[in-house]
This record gives C-alpha cells, sequence and structure tokens, in this order.
C-alpha cells in the first residue's frame, strides 16, 4: 500500500534561497520486526505526509512493506534532514502507540538512510516506492540497502545494516 499525495505545493523561496534536492528516505522498525500490517499502513503515511506538509517539504510517494518504509520527498530549505527523520519517528511512534495502530510495533530503528536523486530520476523513484511489494518479494531489505549504500558511494559497515 503506497500513499500519493495530492495537491502539496512545496514553498520553495526562502529569502533567496533555492533548491532542487530529492530524497528518498529510508528507516525500519526496530530489530527489523516485520510489525507494520498492511491494513493500517495508509494512516500512518497520512499522518507523515501531515508532518512534512506542516514543515512546507513536497511529499513525491511513502511506501513500505511490513519492516520499513520509504520517503521520497524534496526538503524546504529551512528544514535539517536529522530533524526532520527525527520529527517524523518520534512524532509517528507517538500515533502509533496513542491509536494501537500496529500492535506489536516496539519503535524504529536508531538511524536512518538517506539519499538524494537529480530530479530525472525522480519519476523512477517514485514507480520504485510505489512497488516496494512487488520489489521486496524479491530481495531483503538488507540487501537493498547495501546496493543503495554501494550505489551511492557510501561507506558502511555490514554489521548495522
Amino acid at each position: 500500500m503506497n500513499y500519493k499525495p495530492e495537491g502539496l505545493e512545496c514553498e520553495n523561496n526562502v529569502m533567496g534561497t533555492y533548491t532542487q534536492i530529492i530524497y528518498q528516505i529510508i528507516f525500519h522498525t526496530k530489530y527489523n520486526e516485520k510489525t507494520l500490517i498492511k491494513r493500517d499502513r495508509e494512516e500512518l503515511y497520512q499522518y507523515i505526509t501531515g508532518i512534512l506538509q506542516n514543515k512546507k517539504c513536497h511529499l513525491y510517494r511513502i511506501g513500505g512493506v511490513e519492516n520499513h518504509i520509504h520517503i521520497v520527498t524534496h526538503l524546504h530549505p529551512s528544514v535539517s534532514l536529522a530533524d526532520l527523520v527525527k520529527d517524523i519517528k518520534m512524532a509517528s511512534h507517538k500515533l502509533i502507540k496513542e491509536k494501537n495502530l500496529f500492535p506489536k510495533f516496539a519503535g524504529w530503528q536508531d538511524g536512518y538512510s538517506a539519499f538524494t536523486y537529480h530530479s530525472e530520476a525522480k519519476d523512477n523513484l517514485i514507480e520504485y516506492v510505489k512497488n516496494q511489494e512487488k520489489h521486496h518479494a524479491k530481495i531483503s531489505l538488507k540487501d537493498e540497502l547495501k546496493a543503495l549504500l554501494k550505489e551511492h558511494g557510501v561507506e558502511f559497515d555490514e554489521k548495522f545494516v
């Protein structure tokens, strides 16, 4: 299940600052537990969409599977990536617990992965996130992350992937 917001506009101009940076942000559940049941992911995605809107970011696509989510977004120039991810994880964790959306959810992983893309890659990236269920029928999250880290030239320690 994926959520594609309609009508989100990004206010990009902050005192003459212009950016065009597309991020793919990925984070998973604590211990990679498969706790994000499909039935209630839509509510989680809508909530995260609201967080991004409040931060004046443009969401292109959000999606995932039982143990992780992908967010494709443009960050408003006033927003730091680390603060945004922290805010999303903290607020969504609170929502999940208060509404008991995913009863076995223990929390989010401590870290996250984020990759930048050229605007020409946006459509392919959106399709990639849209098709996470099919994609993960063939490849594990760990293998997906290792491939993305290698593709983007990010050094990593396999024990933390």
